[in-house]
């Protein structure tokens, strides 16, 4: 008898453990991304990874204050939606690890969807809020470069490792490398290149920003547009509608415009 009882006292006590493990567990489970909506808004923030290091989109000014588009925008739909915004800094190796493991709610920093759409099936995205693609760049007076057609055998400034000089390769050019932008403008303008392969955006941010006299132009566009998005936990529901609305919002007040041109000099939404 005794014994019995001892052994049911043991089974009461492992009940009781195993149920306090269990509401432990629950306490310690990720957030459901689908309340993350009304979670923010509870709180009145939505903390935001960024990496505080690439200019114009995000970095830190003469003042030490993180600025850049991406981080006008951020700002802009916060003040759409009701919420603070609290920037988290991380480099981009960890950027997306931090959304993971909850460190924010979002990122923004200039992501697109990947190779082949590959983040599409781990990642929610917004709509769209910058586009951008390769464009050629010439000297302002060279009237011979107008198309894709035109740059075979010419001679074309290039970061070796880049995509913009295999996109420069495939178009027949003859190769100089360089280190950067920078560095291939000042070829241009020495009359030592004909032309460079880059970004829409750095060159638009170069010629805006660091040398707005330079006498470069950019020539022509050269290849499909790329798109970028700020980037939830897969799941997050509601609360990628709200930045959705807070985008169009943002595109029909012409403040999205007015950022963009702030930072390049034009519409890089269009």
């Amino acid at each position: 008898m005794k014994k019995a009882l001892l052994g049911l006292l043991f089974l009461s006590i492992f009940a009781i453990l195993a149920a306090c493990g269990n509401g432990d567990d629950s306490a310690s489970d990720p957030k459901d991304n689908g309340n993350l909506w009304q979670e923010v808004k509870d709180e009145g923030v939505i903390t935001v990874g960024t990496e505080g290091t690439y200019a114009p989109f995000t970095f830190h000014n003469d003042n030490g204050e993180l600025t850049g588009y991406d981080v006008d925008v951020m700002k802009e739909i916060g003040e759409h939606l009701g919420l603070d915004v609290k920037f988290e800094e991380t480099q981009w190796d960890s950027m997306f690890s931090g959304l993971n493991s909850e460190r924010f709610d979002v990122i923004a920093n200039q992501v697109g969807k990947g190779e082949n759409n590959e983040r599409v099936d781990q990642y929610d995205f917004s709509d769209p809020y910058t586009q951008s693609q390769s464009v050629v760049v010439t000297a302002a007076d060279n009237n011979d470069i107008t198309s894709i057609e035109d740059v075979e055998g010419k001679t074309s400034a290039q970061s070796l490792t880049s995509n913009y000089n295999t996109r420069a390769e495939e178009a027949g050019a003859k190769i100089e490398g360089v280190e950067g932008l920078a560095q291939s403008i000042q070829l241009i303008e020495q009359g030592r290149v004909d032309l460079t392969f880059n970004d829409k955006l750095a060159v638009l941010d170069y010629l805006n920003n660091t040398e707005k006299d330079a006498p470069v132009k950019i020539a022509f566009e050269a290849g499909e547009s790329t798109e970028t998005y700020f980037t939830f936990r897969k799941g997050s529901g509601e609360i990628v509608e709200q930045f959705n609305k807070a985008l169009d919002e943002m595109r029909e007040d012409g403040t999205l415009a007015e950022i963009s041109t702030k930072w390049f000099g034009e519409d890089v939404n269009k």
